[in-house]
């Protein structure tokens, strides 16, 4: 029999992943990776232990919590942190699926003796005709998550299931209500799932020794100062509400620069970039290119973003230059850029710099 561990965040897509493997006839254990405790020694919204055991025990399948939270806080929330005093916008969902979440479920996969490793990500694992795994675009778009999965290894796609990638959630939470799981209307969670309480510039300030970044200029495109800001971490580049400064015309941060303290402020059209590039890129359905060439894709710079026409050039370690043939407005250093082929198969993909 085939055995497989599956993730468990104590919410309807996990949960529906381990019963369709279980009817599948796979051995299906249930693990759920604590990565973040509050104050109250709370869990974070996406490892919630007492659901995630609830459910289990309905599957009838083995469960076992386990602590990560040192891994998280080093891999997640520590460079969380420092990419926003830096003045980046980091994903720190991306993170942890590639250093927390899957280094995790394959060592305990080795561990129970697994084969595969499974989540409720709404993707399909490709094996191509070069032999090389890649996650592709599900079946229903508006939940396709392989933007947040770009950067798992070969070895991690290898040995991961993906049950969800042809259904719906209104699917998933029907089949979770036929097979009686308390979890089949469960609210989703759409902020980021360790700061549970209040804004992400006051969790910066409770996590880290660092010096915060104090008042600087707001200044326009030709560097006129416009005004004083409030510390570069607390803006992200397409920011129009809560500035704090009235000129009049509507306002976006088009551009923040931390080696002079500043906030460059816009119209919405000096938002538009076609040009940029990405550095620690990770290739899945194809090898790592030689320097100079350039690959024809489809790439788009923010989750929610629909890919364009782009050409892609790699630049040599661990970099490329993204040329896209219609400008877009979005594109954020420390965020991601995830380039796909004609079929909906992740190219690769890395962080926008």
């Amino acid at each position: 029999m085939t055995k497989v561990i599956v993730g468990m965040s104590g919410g309807v897509d996990s949960a529906v992943a381990a019963y369709l493997l279980k009817q599948q006839g796979m051995e299906v254990i249930g693990v759920t990776l604590r990565v973040w405790g509050s104050d109250e020694d709370g869990d974070s919204r996406c490892c919630e232990i007492d659901e995630a055991r609830h459910i289990c025990e309905i599957l009838d399948i083995k469960y076992h919590p386990h602590n990560c939270t040192s891994l998280f806080k080093e891999n997640v929330v520590n460079p969380f942190v420092d990419a926003y005093l830096e003045g980046l916008t980091p994903n720190p969902c991306i993170e942890c699926n590639r250093y927390v979440k899957w280094a995790k479920l394959m060592e305990l996969a080795d561990i129970f003796g697994a084969d595969y490793v499974a989540t409720g990500h709404y993707a399909y694992i490709d094996k191509l005709p070069n032999g090389r795994y890649a996650v592709r675009k599900a079946s229903h778009i508006g939940k396709d998550q392989t933007y947040m999965l770009y950067k798992l290894t070969q070895e991690q796609l290898a040995r991961t299931l993906m049950p969800l990638g042809k259904y719906t959630k209104d699917e998933v939470r029907k089949i979770a209500e036929e097979a009686g799981l308390p979890c089949a209307h469960k609210a989703e969670s759409q902020e980021i799932c360790f700061v549970t309480e209040g804004r992400y510039t006051d969790f910066i300030g409770e996590h880290t020794d660092r010096t915060l970044p104090g008042e600087g200029d707001f200044v326009d495109m030709n560097g006129n100062v416009l005004g004083k800001h409030k510390g570069i971490h607390q803006y992200t580049v397409g920011q129009r509400k809560g500035l704090g400064i009235a000129l009049g015309v509507p306002a976006f941060v088009v551009k923040i620069c931390p080696e002079n303290n500043t906030v460059v402020l816009g119209t919405e059209d000096d938002l538009l970039v076609d040009t940029f590039c990405c550095r620690n890129v990770n290739f899945q359905s194809i090898p790592e290119p030689s320097e100079g060439d350039k690959i024809r894709c489809f790439a788009k710079a923010r989750y929610h973003q629909t890919e364009r026409p782009a050409t892609v050039e790699y630049l040599g370690g661990g970099k490329v230059k993204i040329v896209l043939d219609e400008p877009v407005k979005g594109v954020s250093p420390g965020q991601s850029s995830v380039f796909y082929d004609e079929n909906g198969c992740v190219v690769g993909g890395g962080i926008i710099c």
